[in-house]
């Protein structure tokens, strides 16, 4: 894993949530050219990426392989521990629920995504899944993480 820092020097030109989403537009980019719904996560801890994750559910053939799922397991891996309070996970689709509920047992600080999901999403079905500290931000790079879905999704039909 690359691992990728913030620093205050970056400040000027872009702030901290967007510089770290576009890491998991990166991550999202991956899951594409791998033909996979294309959404990405990283976890951040510290100004520091601790984890990676894009989506592997017809890689691996597991509905569970979600790229929040693939980045929370190794970012205990990296910490050594289940928990990840102090930490932040950007991931460029609002979590589904069986994601928001895996974040909620993490005990995860803050969650940052692009792009909601209607259809999917924890905020519509499960809005209580989180941990009640847990702080979430929607709408960094909307658009961005929006057209990377729909684009994938055109290609389809």
């Amino acid at each position: 894993m690359s691992t990728s820092y913030y620093s205050e020097n970056n400040s000027n030109e872009v702030n901290p949530d967007e510089y770290f989403m576009k890491q998991a537009l990166i991550e999202a980019q991956r899951a594409g050219e791998r033909d996979e719904v294309p959404i990405g996560a990283v976890i951040v801890c510290q100004g520091r990426i601790i984890a990676r994750g894009h989506n592997l559910t017809e890689t691996l053939t597991d509905v569970t392989a979600h790229a929040e799922m693939q980045a929370i397991t190794a970012a205990a891996q990296f910490l050594g521990g289940k928990y990840l309070v102090d930490c932040t996970l950007y991931v460029t689709v609002e979590p589904c629920v069986m994601c928001a509920g895996a974040l909620g047992w993490s005990q995860i600080s803050r969650i940052v995504f692009g792009a909601p999901d209607d259809k999917r999403g924890f905020q519509r079905f499960a809005p209580a899944a989180l941990h009640p500290k847990t702080e979430v931000v929607s709408g960094v790079l909307f658009d961005e993480c929006s057209q990377l879905v729909k684009d994938f999704f055109k290609k389809k039909r």
